[in-house]
């Protein structure tokens, strides 16, 4: 391209590109590239002048050459596809009239901070250093799928206007890599992010986020690979977060966040391994949580923020805070669509013993059985039922006592009123109303007195009463003790 061709913004960008000078065509600190329509040709600058200097631009010795605009309305289409370009691209607060496309491009830096564009399309693009869209505003889709950015990729502030609820996505990132932080905090879009298959070499961050989609995915990071952390304090979505199969040795940290999707799953983070997950100081979950199969080191987790439908089943935990009486606890080991996971019990007993709190790990238990109970037949649920009122199925062994020492004293004093005749008057010992009570409630105990005398009517009726409450209560402790023992 000549330099009489061109206009006098585009020559004063192009005299300046050699020594990487920059270009300000703002005309005020606080305009927005919004009105970048409306902007005259003394800042307009062509896509295709910008083109040919990034790819046979002049160059000076002894200067590092760079294009540095701010502030300028480019017009025409920005096409860099399949290109290398090895310097450093900043075009900050301008004002693009079509799509940007750096589809398969090599960049050393690209930095398009406070620009408004109608979209971004870059799959494949390599970039050698970082990549800043902080503040853009896009009116159509960013799509960078199976980039690799060896920086960071900043979209803070950013906000994607696109008809967000149709099937593609907004926010194309799966398969991308990044060699550092993915920051995309107070980024603002409607419509699905899609991070399936990225990998993150440092954190992902979402804090202060505004994601909504109408009726699904509103993120989508099915195996994710963090090093760090996902961070999302204040997140506000709306819609489904799906992080089945992520890997975050660090933080899952929704802290003070609002997650809400009522027609459906709100947030899945099942088959994950994750190193702690924060969900607490926020408002109630809004559809769906599913966290199953996935192993979590420590749970930091409110009752609170629970919904209504909670899945469970498999989940492993080493720890959970904060330290809360089994009975808020209980109600999420409920809440699987009905089914007994034994498992999830065993996990939150596990949890109490390693804070020390056995009460409230034999408690865990005892709702166990109870809720075993359900799934039986009447016979077992009523065998059960037994086990419950009398010893709490052995978790509970000081029922037995109390129910020992009450029906001793009934027998007591009932067989003290009415003596039982003797079966042989001459050899039978002198009648004790506690120990024949005793020898009664005790089956594997003898005192001598059961078998010498022989009790008639409402006697032999109390009598038959007392053998069949021992012989329950001595089955029930002997299950208890047994329980107790297979734990240790």
């Amino acid at each position: 391209m000549e330099i009489d061709e061109l206009t006098p913004a585009e020559r004063t960008v192009w005299e300046a590109y050699p020594k990487g000078r920059p270009v300000d065509f703002r005309q005020a600190p606080d305009e927005s590239a919004a009105d970048g329509a409306g902007w005259g040709p003394q800042r307009t600058v062509r896509a295709e002048v910008l083109r040919a200097l990034l790819l046979d631009g002049p160059e000076e010795r002894g200067e590092v050459a760079a294009l540095k605009v701010a502030g300028a309305r480019i017009t025409g289409g920005t096409d860099l596809r399949y290109a290398t370009v090895d310097r450093v691209i900043r075009l900050s607060d301008c004002s693009f009239d079509e799509v940007l496309d750096v589809s398969g491009t090599q960049l050393k830096y690209l930095n398009l901070s406070g620009s408004h564009l109608p979209g971004l399309t870059g799959a494949r693009v390599r970039v050698d250093g970082g990549l800043r869209l902080t503040g853009c505003r896009f009116r159509g889709p960013v799509r960078l799928g199976g980039a690799q950015i060896a920086g960071a990729l900043h979209l803070e502030d950013a906000e994607i206007t696109a008809d967000g609820d149709g099937p593609d996505p907004v926010l194309q990132l799966h398969q991308v890599t990044v060699g550092e932080d993915l920051c995309a905090s107070r980024l603002r879009t409607r419509g699905e992010i899609r991070l399936n298959g990225a990998t993150i070499s440092g954190s992902l961050r979402l804090e202060e986020a505004r994601l909504r989609r109408t009726g699904d995915f509103v993120l989508s990071a099915e195996a994710l690979e963090v090093g760090a952390n996902v961070l999302g304090r204040r997140l506000s979505a709306h819609g489904r977060i799906d992080l089945r199969g992520a890997r975050i040795p660090g933080r899952l940290d929704l802290l003070y966040s609002r997650l809400s999707h009522p027609e459906g799953t709100a947030l899945r983070a099942s088959s994950c391994v994750i190193g702690e997950v924060w969900l607490r100081d926020g408002e109630r979950i809004r559809g769906r949580l599913n966290l199953r199969r996935s192993q979590i080191d420590h749970l930091n987790l409110t009752p609170e923020m629970l919904p209504e439908q909670v899945r469970l089943l498999d989940l492993t935990y080493t720890s959970l805070t904060p330290h809360e009486p089994p009975e808020r606890r209980l109600p999420m080991l409920e809440r699987d669509e009905g089914t007994f996971d034994p498992h999830g019990y065993e996990q939150l007993t596990a949890a109490y013993r390693r804070t020390g709190d056995d009460h409230a790990a034999r408690l865990v238990q005892l709702a166990k059985q109870r809720h075993h109970r359900t799934t039986l037949p009447w016979y077992g649920r009523l065998w059960g039922h037994v086990q419950d009122v009398t010893v709490g199925y052995g978790f509970r062994p000081m029922r037995a006592l109390g129910w020992l020492l009450s029906l001793l004293a009934v027998g007591s004093v009932a067989f003290a009123l009415d003596t039982p005749p003797p079966l042989k008057a001459d050899e039978a010992p002198p009648f004790d109303a506690f120990f024949y009570t005793l020898d009664l409630l005790l089956p594997v105990i003898s005192f001598g007195q059961e078998a010498a005398f022989a009790p008639r009517g409402l006697q032999q009726a109390l009598a038959y009463v007392l053998v069949l409450a021992g012989w329950i209560l001595a089955t029930t402790v002997i299950a208890g003790v047994t329980r107790t023992v297979s734990r240790q």
